[in-house]
């Protein structure tokens, strides 16, 4: 199948003595969902930060493919997204200026009304998206994650937990958008929740 997609082979990560991953191997195809399973500490988000190209792995391949021609590493954030725990939104900034932030730094030329217009399908409020990241709960900064990794409608989508902290309605809206990015793309998703491994048509189990 054509599209972008990623393969690994053999995907070994230490960190000094320690080995997190041993010999995993997979791919994250278009059209498809790829959940990572396993206890904590077992290396989901990991896995993820190297399909990202955030971590190097000690050993194993990482390729990125695009119908079949290899992408270079240094152009493979251009077709990525990304959303994780750990990352940072502004917080001294509103969701929408850090949605206006984030679309300069991906080169999108994107409206104020679909950038609202994006929130709000994750579920922040029109009358929320002014106020200070830094006024948030935890549930609506992760709405503000999941929007900026989205916002220039990239080929492949890596979640790690993406429905942390998110309450049922925030849930739903998730699933929507992981179903909508799956027609036209490649996902994975790292998590240990049922309702997100459901999401998925191929499964990657890791162990400690």
């Amino acid at each position: 199948m054509g599209g972008v997609r990623i393969d690994f082979d053999r995907i070994v990560k230490r960190f000094g003595s320690r080995t997190v991953l041993s010999n995993v191997s997979g791919s994250v195809r278009p059209g498809g969902v790829v959940v990572v399973t396993g206890p904590n500490g077992s290396g989901k988000s990991t896995l993820l930060n190297i399909l990202a190209g955030a971590l190097r792995p000690s050993a194993g391949t990482v390729r990125y493919l695009d119908g079949g021609n290899e992408i270079e590493r240094t152009r493979w954030f251009e077709r990525l997204g990304v959303a994780a725990p750990d990352m940072a939104v502004y917080e001294e900034l509103s969701a929408l200026e850090n949605l206006r932030f984030f679309a300069r730094v991906r080169g999108v030329d994107a409206a104020d009304d679909r950038l609202s217009a994006l929130l709000e399908r994750l579920g922040l409020l029109a009358r929320d998206q002014r106020r200070l990241v830094g006024t948030y709960s935890s549930g609506m900064k992760q709405r503000v994650k999941l929007a900026q990794a989205v916002i220039h409608e990239p080929p492949v989508l890596l979640l790690d937990e993406p429905s942390s902290n998110l309450d049922q309605a925030g849930h739903e809206a998730t699933a929507d958008l992981v179903a909508r990015f799956r027609e036209r793309g490649a996902v994975a998703v790292a998590t240990n929740d049922p309702r997100e491994v459901a999401w998925g048509d191929a499964q990657i189990q890791l162990s400690l």
